[in-house]
């Protein structure tokens, strides 16, 4: 008999870090999205840091929907400017805009500058049983003078990872979720909760 999963809701609509989060997930329990639990609000980020906006989204869904749930946040921080894009990674080009125009223009602010410097940080807020918990990951990098490989979404083709020597975008999903900021927040947070879902 098939064993039942502890099951906890992701609070994202990006398919990307959905799949993300189930590959690392898997055999602990169980992500459940949005949809599987009848969410389609817009839930606004207007936090000015990642842990702000990470805690919006999980408040969000456990006082209106009544679920433990976690939510991420994520920011690419890069020195040369002054730890830009940062809380406004998805939306750096306008908040309409997408991964290729956000990529477009940290390419065109970064032309000419050598100090490329960069890491990722997520940023990940539980709320379980009523307490609120955060994780976070880091990975440190730097940022291309141009695309690199096709796998991957946002800033992975221009961000090449110290660890790898290679852009986020021409790693295996799996050799990613390795050393990528997500992975290791996500690994904290999967630890905790093989403690706590039992």
């Amino acid at each position: 008999m098939k064993k039942t999963l502890p099951q906890i809701v992701f609070a994202t609509n990006n398919a990307h870090k959905l799949e993300e989060a189930r590959a690392l997930a898997e055999g602990s329990f169980e992500i459940l999205s949005l949809s599987d639990i009848g969410c389609h609000d817009d839930i606004p980020e207007t936090a000015d840091t990642l842990e702000g906006n990470a805690l919006i989204k999980a408040r969000w869904i456990k006082e209106r929907y009544g679920h433990d749930c976690f939510a991420d946040d994520t920011g690419l921080m890069v020195d040369a400017l002054s730890g830009a894009p940062g809380v406004y990674s998805a939306r750096y080009a306008g908040p309409e805009c997408d991964a290729t125009a956000n990529m477009r223009l940290l390419l065109n602010n970064l032309e000419g500058v050598a100090d490329r410097k960069a890491r990722f940080v997520t940023v990940i807020a539980l709320i379980l049983g009523g307490e609120e918990h955060l994780f976070t990951g880091t990975v440190e990098g730097s940022i291309a003078t141009e695309p690199h490989g096709s796998a991957g979404f946002g800033y992975d083709p221009v961000f090449v990872a110290d660890e790898s020597g290679m852009a986020f975008a021409e790693m295996t999903p799996e050799g990613k979720n390795a050393i990528s900021h997500r992975g290791r927040a996500m690994r904290g947070l999967t630890g905790f909760l093989a403690g706590s879902l039992k």
